[in-house]
């Protein structure tokens, strides 16, 4: 029995797309139960390679492809919901959003509009960039890729042809080139290798193999059957075994690429035509491009409006809306410009309806987010920017994905006592309060703080990874070398391995070890709080709002170090009283406490600081009157 040819419709790609999506879904919506189905991702870059390469491989062979009409196709596929999503997500955000998140929401549209989401988004990355939970359109990086893949693509499959190079020849050689940068960047340059096109293009590439090598392929049920039954246990394994923890894309990509290849060669096995072929599965098939554009920011901006984590019920009833809207978009957006006879007015007015999209993005962006939007103390107080300046950022809180040493200026070298504050950018963020405290006191400060990696010694578990644990030990190691006389340990969680770091500081110096407590944790955002407030009860938000005391986990802490031989200092027993945590010591720009979750500004940290200095230097034999309100 004869395969059908590459671009013949086969409702078991439909099967293919529908568990593609499904897995990205899931992974978004219950990403401690499919943690790994970001590969939904992945299945999709090797089915679009498949159906496009098969496209322009048969027209250029019947010599009647056509550039424009395939861009033409492109534009008829892609921009009639993507205009509908990238519109419909201004408007929540408009009611939502700080200016300086409305303004990057502003940017993102810009562009995704423009098939440029993943340039923006690594151009973005970075320890303090808008966290992924708060950006609607964070998921559009692959449609970026994708687009920026059919730019060129075409024109090579051409110049291939003109040449007599022959398909696969080219494919695989592009393919083997793009898998050599994937592999070589991903330790070094992790966000780069996500997010550009020229490390993912091999898998694109892979589909277009497929497709280039259609005819050869064994065609007999049993040897479809094993085909379609590896692919389906690669993929399996990917979603089961991968975390978002891992270096992706790297080697572990080969998993859901081989998987969706090995499912794409088989459309006779028993699998593809019984389950992939289902009408369920073809009907989610059909949808999946809306329900990809639709779900993640309705999940971002439920979350955002409720103020609180999403349960178990919001999370699905948030799904099926996606699933609702993905229907309504496709029956009554897609068809409507998709199918029927190609005419050029609906080309050309989807082109200028994006424009359009993409000038609203701009007007966001220029305008600073549209701040008229709020009150003119809402407006200021809000405006919390991070320090990176004067936490040293880059010099002394260094960013382990591409830093792995400390500047030589991180150390007073002609100041004692020698306070070491270790700790990850929650430490980083006392600095100004420690800097405002040696104009009165006479004490040298050596930073070591490293992002995202608490003060642990043979600690793995931090998103830092290995690097954390090796930053640590070169800590541990200039304490010795230093001789410090104090050496102050924090960050946003501390755990019992840290008992292992005051352990080995107690057994190799002789410095006094004091361990600061965790600073509150703004589930939001301490701004997005400021916004929220003003929204339901139309006034500034208190001085101390939120959980107050008492923490058990302080206490905690207290118990396990203190018998150690440690000082404890519980930041919370100053930021915090029984009515709440503070919020803001003024009503003006810059008076916020925090600037985001867990970063003080550079008020509070003086207020911090100021409050715990006596004895952070002295001991807990000093007085400590300045310690409460």
């Amino acid at each position: 029995m004869l395969l059908p040819p590459p671009d013949r419709y086969r409702p078991d790609i439909d099967g293919l797309r529908a568990v593609a999506v499904l897995a990205v879904v899931a992974f978004h919506a219950f990403p401690t139960a499919v943690h790994g189905g970001f590969v939904g991702v992945d299945i999709f870059f090797v089915i679009s390679g498949f159906l496009i390469t098969g496209i322009i491989e048969r027209e250029i062979g019947e010599e009647r492809f056509s550039l424009a009409a395939f861009y033409a196709r492109r534009v008829r596929r892609i921009f009639p919901a993507l205009i509908v999503v990238l519109g419909a997500v201004l408007i929540p955000g408009w009611f939502w959003m700080l200016p300086g998140a409305y303004a990057q929401l502003g940017s993102d549209v810009f562009a995704s509009a423009a098939f440029a989401a993943n340039i923006a988004l690594w151009l973005q990355s970075g320890y303090f960039d808008v966290e992924a939970a708060n950006k609607p359109l964070l998921h559009l990086w692959s449609l970026g890729i994708e687009e920026q893949f059919y730019l060129l693509w075409p024109l090579v499959l051409l110049l291939a042809t003109r040449l007599r190079l022959g398909l696969i020849r080219v494919a695989i050689a592009l393919a083997l080139v793009s898998f050599a940068f994937n592999v070589a960047l991903i330790a070094s340059h992790s966000v780069a290798t996500f997010y550009l096109p020229f490390t993912r293009a091999w898998e694109l590439l892979a589909g277009g193999v497929l497709a280039g090598a259609w005819n050869g392929i064994d065609q007999a049920r049993v040897a479809s059957d094993r085909r379609a039954a590896a692919g389906a246990v690669l993929i399996a394994v990917a979603i089961v075994v991968l975390t978002p923890t891992r270096a992706f894309p790297g080697w572990w990509a080969v998993l859901p690429v081989a998987g969706s290849a090995l499912l794409l060669s088989a459309p006779q096995a028993w699998g593809c035509q019984k389950l992939l072929a289902s009408l369920p599965m073809v009907w989610v098939g059909q949808i999946s491009y809306p329900l990809y554009l639709w779900h993640w920011p309705l999940l971002v901006f439920f979350a955002m409006i409720k103020f609180t984590p999403l349960t178990l019920a919001d999370r699905a009833l948030t799904v099926l809306l996606s699933i609702a809207l993905a229907w309504a978009t496709y029956r009554f957006v897609e068809i409507p410009f998709r199918f029927g006879r190609p005419r050029p007015f609906k080309v050309a007015s989807l082109a200028g309806a994006m424009a359009l999209t993409a000038f609203a993005g701009a007007v966001v962006l220029r305008n600073a987010g549209l701040d008229f939007r709020l009150p003119e103390d809402i407006r200021s107080l809000a405006h919390a920017t991070i320090q990176g300046k004067k936490w040293r950022l880059g010099e002394c809180l260094i960013d382990l994905s591409s830093q792995s040493a400390f500047a030589e200026s991180c150390v007073d070298h002609d100041r004692r006592p020698l306070l070491i504050v270790w700790g990850d950018s929650t430490a980083g963020a006392l600095m100004p309060g420690l800097r405002k405290a040696q104009e009165t006191r006479d004490f040298g400060i050596a930073q070591f703080t490293s992002s995202a990696c608490i003060p642990a010694i043979n600690a793995d578990t931090s998103p830092a990874g290995p690097n954390c644990r090796a930053i640590n030990d070169k800590v541990l190691q200039l304490a010795r070398q230093l001789k410090a006389d104090i050496v102050l340990l924090t960050g946003i969680y501390l755990d019992h391995q840290v008992m292992e770091t005051v352990a080995a500081l107690k057994r190799d110096t002789s410095a006094r070890i004091v361990v600061l407590g965790p600073v509150p944790f703004w589930k939001r955002g301490l701004p997005n709080e400021v916004l929220h407030y003003y929204i339901l009860h139309h006034s500034l938000i208190p001085e101390h709002y939120g959980v107050g005391l008492p923490d058990r986990y302080d206490a905690w802490l207290r118990t396990e170090l203190v018998p150690a031989g440690a000082e404890f200092i519980s930041a919370r027993d100053v930021l915090c009283t029984k009515e709440g945590c503070l919020t803001r010591l003024g009503e003006k720009s810059g008076d916020l406490s925090a600037s985001d979750t867990t970063h003080l500004t550079e008020k509070g940290s003086v207020f911090l600081i100021s409050a715990i200095i006596d004895r952070l230097l002295v001991g807990p034999s000093q007085p400590t009157s300045n310690m409460k309100f």
